[in-house]
């Protein structure tokens, strides 16, 4: 092995694996569908697989991956994933090091994809950050004084989670209500029955009932988003995952709620704008922390 990195992002469609030199630059990268049903085992498996494919040679020595939920305080369990089937106490570290023969950590994968654009991408440069993940659910990270927010038992920021309206759609957390109630892919189709790519490229073209959905989406995260700004008062907001293509189309909207909500005070030089490392923030930022934790 020559110290290269390998960081995986777990999502329930697709597995998206990278293999880094220690400075970050991406060496190889390989995509592979997500076992459905999503179960640990066949995911581990399918995991260890990917791993074996993405780095024949065995250039790398040290795994990160980020999985959809909270990580144990000593970053080897992945806690409980809302999203995936039978994920609760999932012991991912310590199953699949055997199978790859290299050392492994694991953690949320919202903060995977902070610490990536806190090492290359959006996030250089700002102390204080509060990501949101856009997708499947709504995943979120927080950067405090540069580092990691995670509590003390390695569950905090879930920023998806938080309730915007006590009486709204039943959440897979248990909560009602909540912002990825709305804002997540299911809560986008609640709001227009096309696909976003097509509700994008309609949008691009001008289309008025397009344009009036992004709106709409814009308005509901920006309510979420205000709530957030009032206990955080970040520098930067970044917004990523799949959604955040078309962030151009709701971004007004969640500056206007935001400008109308929250006071001028606790906005002050506030940046929102989509992340710039897109899909791959999340391995990158999975390379980074196994590079930090075990290098």
């Amino acid at each position: 092995m020559t110290g290269q990195l390998i960081g995986v992002d777990l999502g329930g469609t697709a597995i998206k694996l990278g293999r880094f030199s220690r400075s970050g630059e991406l060496l190889a990268e390989l995509e592979a569908p997500t076992p459905q049903p999503a179960m640990p085992g066949a995911v581990t498996t399918a995991i260890a697989e990917a791993i074996a494919a993405l780095d024949p040679a065995r250039e790398a020595d040290l795994v990160g991956i980020g999985h959809p939920g909270p990580a144990d305080r000593a970053c080897r369990v992945a806690r409980l994933a809302i999203n995936l089937p039978g994920w609760s106490d999932v012991p991912l570290a310590d199953w699949l090091e055997p199978l790859i023969g290299r050392r492994v950590t694991c953690a949320n994968d919202a903060n995977c994809a902070a610490i990536g654009e806190a090492w290359r991408g959006a996030a250089r440069g700002a102390n204080d950050v509060l990501l949101l993940t856009l997708g499947t659910g709504v995943g979120g990270a927080v950067l405090l004084g540069g580092q990691l927010f995670t509590g003390p038992h390695g569950a905090a920021a879930e920023p998806g989670l938080i309730g915007i309206q006590p009486d709204g759609p039943p959440c897979n957390s248990g909560n009602r209500g909540s912002l990825e109630s709305y804002c997540s892919l299911r809560g986008l189709a609640r709001l227009s029955d096309l696909e976003p790519a097509e509700l994008c490229r309609r949008a691009d073209a001008g289309d008025a009932e397009a344009l009036g959905v992004w709106s709409r989406y814009g308005q509901l995260l920006g309510i979420g988003l205000s709530s957030l700004l009032y206990v955080l008062t970040p520098q930067r907001v970044l917004i990523g995952g799949g959604l955040s293509g078309a962030s151009h189309h709701f971004l007004p909207a969640v500056w206007a709620e935001v400008e109308q909500r929250v006071l001028a005070v606790s906005r002050v030089d506030l940046e929102i704008r989509r992340c710039e490392l897109g899909n791959g923030a999340g391995r990158l930022g999975a390379a980074k922390l196994a590079l930090d934790r075990l290098g």
